[in-house]
């Protein structure tokens, strides 16, 4: 059976791609142990914008400190920009992952605004990584901020880390826009080799009795799917750029269903972290089963076939249908 796909220009041999969020891939024996169990890449957990801006600001903090007493320190330094001010750690992660195993590593950089954090992606690049994901995790609150304005950022983001670097950046995007599939198409415009659907927002909780708010952290259930299934076969064959699945994906049929509608790869991390790492075997030998056992030769062959564009009823895709599904759901009779 030829499970191999192809994302971001990246021959992968399936397309169980662990999306690995600490603790699983702050640990070269998991990258192994991940790579033995059959992922054909990894996406390491994600280096956050605010550990740069705080690495900055302490290290503008230590080489300025005093200077005022000595007129002279204040030339005997070079100036901060001129120094490597990201988390080293995570670079030489990247390094160690890559001489560790022999599949492609994709580097993760969570941000929200534009700013100097962008420039890190060189030296991700320069680390040895195959590919970028570009997490662009924003919760605007401002009143006055227009959606306009907000989709701009983004565009920007996307520009600058693509004028820095080679290698090829998949952007991971929340679906909360008015249009978004205007979105995705101007992303690529400016350069995004992929799509990642959807970032989940972690929702925050209240401690009854402390009196407080408290983070909150829940795993995917499959039913999490549902809104990047409908995307991605939306999105599928009318932009040009590969397109990962994530969210909800738990068990082989939830990688055919993605699949179906065009994903190209499908990012699995609750599954994971819920039943170890070597999950991804059992579910590509599900896939392998699934498959044979519907004539399908490859995976080549089952993308798209339920996308949108392939689609008998492409409403089904564009409205919920709500009045349909409620007229044919099976209520219990005599039970309101």
């Amino acid at each position: 059976m030829d499970l191999s796909t192809n994302y971001l220009g990246l021959k992968l041999r399936s397309p169980l791609v662990p999306s690995a969020a600490a603790p699983l891939s702050d640990d070269i024996a998991n990258i192994k142990l991940m790579e033995d169990s059959g992922a054909p890449a990894i996406v390491l957990y994600s280096l956050f914008e605010e550990q740069l801006r705080l690495e900055r600001h302490e290290l503008h903090h230590h080489l300025t400190h005093g200077t005022e007493s000595f007129p002279e320190a204040l030339t005997y330094f070079p100036e901060p920009a001129d120094f490597n001010l990201g988390p080293e750690q995570y670079l030489k992660h990247i390094a160690k992952a890559k001489a560790a195993v022999d599949i492609p590593i994709i580097a993760s950089l969570n941000g929200s605004t534009l700013g100097g954090w962008t420039d890190y992606a060189l030296k991700i690049q320069q680390a040895g990584a195959d590919a970028l994901e570009l997490n662009i995790y924003s919760i605007p609150t401002g009143l006055e901020t227009t959606a306009e304005e907000i989709e701009n950022e983004y565009v920007q983001i996307v520009k600058a880390v693509k004028s820095a670097i080679t290698i090829p950046v998949a952007v991971k995007l929340s679906p909360f826009f008015t249009n978004f599939a205007n979105v995705a198409k101007r992303l690529v415009d400016v350069g995004a080799d992929g799509l990642v659907l959807f970032n989940r927002f972690y929702q925050p909780d209240i401690d009854l009795e402390a009196l407080e708010v408290t983070p909150n952290v829940l795993f995917s259930t499959p039913m999490a799917m549902r809104l990047p299934l409908r995307w991605v076969a939306i999105l599928h064959g009318r932009v040009k750029c590969s397109i990962a699945a994530t969210s909800g994906i738990h068990r082989a049929a939830d990688v055919v269903k993605m699949l179906m509608v065009g994903a190209d790869v499908t990012e699995l991390c609750s599954v994971l972290m819920r039943h170890g790492i070597k999950q991804i075997s059992v579910i590509e030998h599900e896939l392998s089963a699934w498959l044979e056992k519907h004539e399908y030769e490859s995976v080549k062959q089952l993308k798209g076939s339920l996308s949108q564009k392939n689609c008998e009823d492409p409403s089904a895709y564009e409205r919920a249908q709500y009045m349909r599904a409620i007229s044919t759901y099976p209520f219990p009779v005599g039970k309101s």
